[in-house]
């Protein structure tokens, strides 16, 4: 059988640009190369695509440096990657992409958009689904009408923060102290704080205004962070066990989940009866609803009477050594290499409706 270009995606311009360079070293090391050709292109954080000629190079952090443009082109006669260098052009087909993007412009649909135009297979959720689920706000107004419980919120504007008073008299009227202050469109945590004051407040609506120009000011749950990976079409969803996050630090933030080694993940924990059922059908419920493809992780918070409450949905999460997702389903007896061959087969498949 002829082997098959796979370009796997990754960097990227957004806050977790760190996070896909740990993530593309499992995914593209695990991809089946009797199977796929692996074509590795890296997105600097200001937007440079390259192409790169090996693993190590990611690893080593030297794949910057390459002097090969790369660029996907949009033209669905061609379906090819487009090389330069020193001056001469190359046009490498593309097969199927895999887009290891986490965050903004890779996760929210900008991606999936030109790969759609391109008419070229790729893993992952389309771009209604990823732009959707990007967005803290338009994910709460999706769910809201699916009878899962979610935190109480309210959105804030970044140009209203010109009356500060205003806003924080909005807040106030609404939901008690403590709350947590996030940008609507970012991921990892990036930008969000708690807030148990009012001076508080006014410093996270500022950091979460640094990030996007929509914010959310939730409610605190208390409860244990579940999550739950999902993996299907709409026709045939299924989903994962769960899993619990012990975060090291007062919240799940960035640091916390990357760089502090007291984190630690806890596959098929002992939750409340009933509560892991409810997770699950929860969990694709969100899926489904946004009109998922592929994958997607659901994450939860569990209260001491076993309430399940929807935090997020994530449509390209992690795959770093201790990301959830791919442990989830390692404990259902499928490895990274069988999820991932699993995944681009799905990929082929968006094509075959």
């Amino acid at each position: 059988m002829e082997k098959k270009n796979i370009v796997v995606l990754f960097g990227g311009q957004s806050s977790e640009h760190v996070v896909s360079c740990m993530s593309v070293q499992n995914v593209a090391a695990n991809i089946n190369e009797e199977k796929y050709n692996v074509i590795l292109v890296g997105i600097t954080e200001d937007g440079h695509w390259v192409k790169v000629d090996s693993l190590s190079q990611v690893k080593d952090d030297t794949w910057r440096e390459s002097k090969a443009g790369a660029v996907l082109s949009p033209d669905a006669k061609e379906k090819c990657l487009i090389v330069t260098e020193n001056g001469s052009f190359e046009k490498i087909p593309v097969d199927v992409v895999f887009p290891v993007l986490h965050g903004l412009y890779g996760e929210d649909g900008t991606v999936q958009g030109i790969l759609e135009l391109a008419k070229i297979p790729y893993v992952g959720c389309g771009v209604l689904a990823s732009a959707v689920s990007m967005d803290k706000l338009s994910t709460k107004r999706m769910v809201s009408g699916l009878g899962i419980c979610q935190a109480a919120y309210v959105s804030v504007m970044k140009a209203e923060l010109k009356d500060m008073d205003a806003v924080i008299a909005k807040i106030e009227k609404e939901i008690p102290y403590p709350v947590f202050v996030k940008p609507s469109n970012a991921g990892s945590s990036r930008g969000v704080t708690r807030a148990d004051n009012r001076e508080e407040l006014i410093t996270g609506l500022k950091e979460a205004a640094d990030n996007d120009r929509r914010i959310l000011v939730e409610e605190m749950i208390v409860g244990r962070e579940i999550e739950c990976g999902v993996f299907g079409d709409g026709a045939s969803t299924k989903a994962s066990g769960v899993g619990e996050i012990l975060a090291a630090a007062e919240f799940y933030d960035f640091d916390a989940k990357y760089y502090n080694a007291e984190s630690k993940t806890v596959v098929d924990p002992e939750i409340p009866d009933g509560a892991t059922e409810r997770v699950r059908e929860a969990a694709v419920k969100i899926f489904n609803a946004v009109d998922g493809y592929g994958l997607s992780r659901v994450d939860f918070f569990v209260k001491a009477d076993g309430t399940v409450v929807f935090n997020e949905i994530n449509t390209l999460p992690g795959f770093t050594a201790i990301s959830m997702y791919p442990m989830l389903w390692e404990a259902r007896g499928v490895d990274k290499r069988q999820l991932i061959d699993d995944l681009i087969d799905h990929a082929f498949r968006r094509y075959e409706r």
